[in-house]
């Protein structure tokens, strides 16, 4: 048993969560991860680039699919679990998963939330970028704003030795601050050698609670914060799209990250 074994078993014996050692990513792995989220980083680049009003949602998905697979990647959306697309398409008041369509056309005064997942060499990244399309709502600005800011709060709690109640905590004490709601049966998720590992990232968990963070973790930070109520809906006819239940607005950012021995790095977002 090394130090790190010893370290974990004590934690355990105290009764805190901690991480199986398969969840913890070697040098080899967060080598060849990285190199999967760096391809992640530039198909969101490149949708940024390119992103407008009067473009359709299924534009943004050819966007993708066709960046990814001509830099020797797989959209890992696509067909998992039946999802039919390569990316997911969240416009105002969908929370997650929204499903790119043809008929689904970007209009000015749009937010969306672009979720972009890769596959390289087998290996898994996740990040989601908030687009304002042309002049945004007073209020549509605020929640992509306070959202980020969520994001960066939560990302500085990512320490080492830390829980990732705290992360939690940062998160969801800001968004309420600002008069917002934050989902709490969805949220981030391990990620690296398959597209969602353990552990489930709670937003709205306390301060100390929930697993330790052990160096070599990898997971995404991704909170969806609601405009009114947390409460939401799946569509029916589709088995995906999340909507917010009151029609209020929602925004999403996800950065995906790696503890370190002194911190967190960011590997996409």
């Amino acid at each position: 048993m090394d130090k790190l074994d010893v370290k974990l078993w004590s934690l355990a014996a105290k009764g805190q969560i901690v991480p199986d050692r398969s969840l913890l990513k070697t040098p080899e792995q967060i080598a060849a991860i990285r190199k999967s989220a760096d391809l992640n980083t530039a198909v969101l680049d490149h949708v940024a680039a390119h992103i407008h009003a009067g473009m359709s949602t299924a534009e943004i998905d050819k966007l993708v699919y066709d960046f990814t697979t001509e830099h020797g990647g797989i959209p890992a959306p696509l067909n998992y679990e039946g999802f039919p697309k390569s990316v997911c398409t969240s416009i105002n008041n969908v929370i997650c998963h929204g499903i790119p369509d043809e008929n689904e056309i970007l209009e000015e005064g749009d937010i969306i939330n672009v979720d972009v997942s890769t596959i390289l060499d087998g290996y898994f990244s996740d990040a989601s970028r908030m687009f304002t399309i042309g002049n945004v709502s007073p209020e549509a600005e605020k929640i992509v704003r306070v959202t980020k800011e969520c994001v960066e709060l939560g990302l500085k709690e990512a320490k080492p030795w830390g829980h990732l109640g705290d992360i939690a905590f940062a998160i969801n004490r800001h968004a309420q601050k600002n008069g917002y709601s934050v989902v709490e049966e969805i949220g981030g998720h391990g990620i690296g050698l398959e597209f969602h590992e353990d552990p489930f990232v709670c937003y709205v968990a306390p301060k100390g609670s929930e697993m330790v963070l052990v160096p070599g973790m990898m997971f995404t930070i991704e909170p969806m914060i609601n405009e009114g109520s947390p409460d939401f809906f799946v569509d029916e006819d589709n088995g995906w799209t999340v909507f917010t239940i009151d029609d209020g607005l929602s925004a999403q950012i996800e950065y995906m990250v790696l503890i370190t021995e002194d911190g967190a790095e960011v590997l996409t977002k």
